[in-house]
């Protein structure tokens, strides 16, 4: 059998290894625009602020291994179109400029997602840099330390953790988001309200709700919002990103961004046509529904499945949590499922109940208190969502709300879980547990 792996970043990466492993006599070729395939770009603000020991080991595979495994990799080659009713795809070497065409059996469309960049007026000045791949990392990592002062807009996980290193290496550091709260898409404003504390405590200029609406200038650049303006010495745009899957539109069924439409087994509604990371859709647990949510967790599971059914269903997709973390000033955030806003934006009626505890006895020579969030369906009392942030590295406690959101625990339920207990990590009563104790007496008190 013939396949063609369309992007080799976490979704195609994982794909053609997978096809591979459990198909070595396929012919699967891989054509890839860049040079390079599988670089972490979550990795980029770490890089930024030195600490990665070297930026090559933030590449977890590469064209020899792929070759090694048995695919054909064509890489800087541009696939210009496909045409699903005979199986052929056009192809543009980026070096040399040939064009030619290939054939496939099943097409397997992993092509990831492009920076959002709005029609700001002066966008294209060379002072606003972006924060996407391999080669905006480079950029980024010669530009920043000749900078003084940075403006990040967008204040989601990527512009939030990059202003944060900038912050800490000594730049003047501006964050912009058009949203009312940093991280307003992963955290409700009990967290996020303690965020911003931490980011103003370093210097760190906070415009929230402002939307940018031009950048101007040579040896400085100024943006100017629907508020203010603010000059620094470079300008990080972190808008988000949208499916790259304009090869496919009007071929396959895809969400209004342009997200490909996928069932549980990764096909799209072309049956010779799979698609996996932020090219596709993910099924989203807590709603039941399909939504876009681009993270490498995603990509890479989406792409072993296609591995395990590019032959015939195999294996069902079990859907995500789009669970999270990220370090902060010293602090770790971490979440699961929907948040209070999530909800609402989604025409959900949902419970909550906020809770802050030591994670450990007071009568150890120190503790720290974790500030904790849960979320519910108040009519099936179905866990829906978690949200933690402390001092205390509390990272894995949103892979216990991911895993009961899974299995649509309710919250009596996760209360009585067994985990263990010994002085050093917890209390005799964990803190997962007590945060879901505190749900269940919060709905005790409402039904009186």
């Amino acid at each position: 059998m013939k396949i063609i792996v369309i992007g080799a970043t976490h979704a195609g990466t994982f794909a053609a290894k997978q096809i591979l492993t459990e198909h070595p006599d396929y012919q699967v070729t891989v054509y890839e625009r860049n040079d390079n395939l599988s670089f972490l770009s979550c990795g980029i603000a770490l890089w930024v602020g030195d600490h990665v020991s070297d930026p090559n080991k933030m590449f977890y595979s590469s064209p020899e291994e792929l070759t090694k495994l048995g695919a054909t990799m064509k890489m800087r080659h541009d696939v210009l179109n496909v045409d699903p009713e005979e199986k052929i795809v056009q192809v543009k070497n980026l070096v040399s400029g040939e064009l030619s065409q290939d054939h496939y059996d099943k097409l397997v469309m992993t092509t990831g997602s492009a920076p959002v960049i709005p029609p700001i007026k002066g966008v294209e000045n060379s002072k606003v840099k972006l924060c996407k791949d391999w080669n905006d990392a480079k950029i980024l990592r010669e530009a920043t330390p000749n900078a003084k002062s940075a403006v990040i807009i967008g204040a989601g996980y990527i512009g939030a953790e990059l202003a944060e290193q900038l912050a800490v290496t000594g730049k003047k550091v501006t964050l912009i988001d058009g949203l009312p709260n940093v991280l307003a898409k992963n955290f409700d404003s009990e967290i996020s309200d303690c965020v911003e504390k931490d980011y103003e405590q370093h210097g760190v200029k906070l415009a929230m709700n402002e939307m940018v609406e031009s950048f101007t200038g040579n040896e400085q650049i100024t943006v100017t919002t629907s508020k203010n303006s603010y000059t620094a010495d470079l300008a990080v745009l972190c808008a988000g990103f949208r499916p790259a899957t304009d090869l496919l539109k009007n071929k396959v069924d895809m969400l209004k961004n342009g997200a490909i439409i996928t069932d549980e087994y990764m096909s799209s509604s072309d049956p010779n046509i799979f698609a996996a990371g932020d090219a596709a859709v993910v099924h989203y647990n807590p709603t039941g529904k399909v939504d876009y949510i681009p993270l490498a967790t995603n990509a890479i599971r989406q792409g072993i499945l296609i591995g395990h059914n590019i032959e015939e269903p195999t294996m069902k997709y079990m859907g995500t949590q789009a669970s999270s973390a990220v370090a902060l000033f010293g602090k770790t955030l971490a979440s699961s499922g929907l948040t209070e806003s999530g909800a609402k934006a989604r025409g959900l009626k949902v419970e909550t109940v906020t809770l802050e505890e030591n994670y450990r006895p007071e009568f150890m020579l120190s503790t720290t208190p974790i500030l904790m969030r849960l979320v519910w369906n108040p009519e099936s009392r179905v866990v829906l969502g978690g949200a933690f942030y402390s001092t205390y590295d509390c990272a894995q406690s949103a892979n216990v709300i991911s895993l009961a959101i899974q299995k649509k625990m309710t919250v009596d339920e996760l209360s009585m879980v067994d985990m263990f207990f010994q002085p050093n990590f917890d209390n005799p009563l964990n803190y997962v547990n007590e945060l879901a104790m505190a749900a269940v007496n919060k709905s005790a008190k409402k039904g009186e």
